[in-house]
């Protein structure tokens, strides 16, 4: 596997989690557990996605502008998170503020997707590409699963 495809599975999840997410309503435990799946998840895989997808491509001219607009979303990301985590989950700005974040996460897991992955592809070549997969799924499952 290469790093394109762990990160597409886990772009997925993501993407799961956020639109199930948006069906719920009130201060209830499946919104509660959902929640936190999904901050888990989103956290580890910036973490993750930093160490061994952007940190190797900022050492590529063509590359470095493209990763730091993905760690600049990525802090964008933490900080509508910690507004969710402020919110009253029973009030109706939390959804609203779950909409907000549902709209940045996928706009920037397109720009990934559509953009960065074919820098990427052109700048690392193909053992880079799996051993960068073998460490960011290492690093995402010794994180989820502590």
């Amino acid at each position: 596997m290469k790093i394109f495809e762990a990160l597409r599975q886990d772009h997925e999840k993501q993407r799961l989690l956020l639109k199930i997410l948006a069906e719920t309503s009130g201060d209830t435990p499946a919104r509660r557990e959902y929640y936190l799946e999904l901050k888990e998840q989103l956290e580890t895989h910036a973490t993750a996605e930093e160490r061994y997808f952007y940190s190797p491509l900022m050492k590529s001219d063509s590359a470095i502008e493209l990763s730091r607009h993905g760690v600049a979303e990525h802090h964008e990301i933490d900080e509508l998170i910690e507004k969710l985590d402020e919110t009253d989950m029973s009030s109706p700005a939390w959804l609203r503020h779950l909409k907000t974040l549902q709209e940045k996460v996928e706009h920037h897991l397109a720009d990934e997707e559509r953009e960065f992955f074919q820098v990427a592809g052109k700048v690392l070549n193909e053992s880079q590409k799996e051993k960068l997969a073998t460490n960011y799924q290492q690093e995402m499952r010794s994180e989820l699963h502590q």
